[in-house]
């Protein structure tokens, strides 16, 4: 079994900045992309930020230039780097990866159970 664990949320203000990062454990064969989503109150989950296991990076459009998505592919470990937060940040932050647990398996994805991400002064 494979789990991702998120820490790194909490409660800042206008302007600042927070790191999340998110952990893979269990039996992994390896790691493919990662992606951070983040779903705000009454809203759809959207796609924030993605990192392929050769490290390419994409991100939303609401993001771009704030926000910076990397791994460490050594620990399994993704971090989102977010800077000049706004409060329409505000949201639960979710960690995605598509994992192979062995080579005989087949890639399945994998969700963290969230980190919350407030913006406010």
């Amino acid at each position: 079994q494979v789990q991702l664990v998120e820490s790194g949320g909490g409660l800042v203000q206008p302007g600042g900045s927070l790191r999340l990062s998110c952990a893979a454990s269990g039996s992994i064969f390896k790691i493919y992309a990662m992606y951070w989503y983040r779903q705000a109150p009454g809203k759809q989950r959207e796609l924030v930020a993605t990192i392929t296991s050769g490290g390419v990076t994409n991100y939303a459009d609401s993001v771009k230039g704030r926000f910076t998505i990397s791994r460490d592919n050594a620990k399994n470990t993704v971090l989102l780097q977010m800077n000049s937060l706004k409060p329409e940040d505000t949201a639960v932050y979710y960690c995605n990866a598509n994992v192979q647990p062995r080579a005989v398996d087949p890639v399945w994805s994998y969700w963290g159970q969230g980190t919350q991400v407030t913006v406010s002064s």
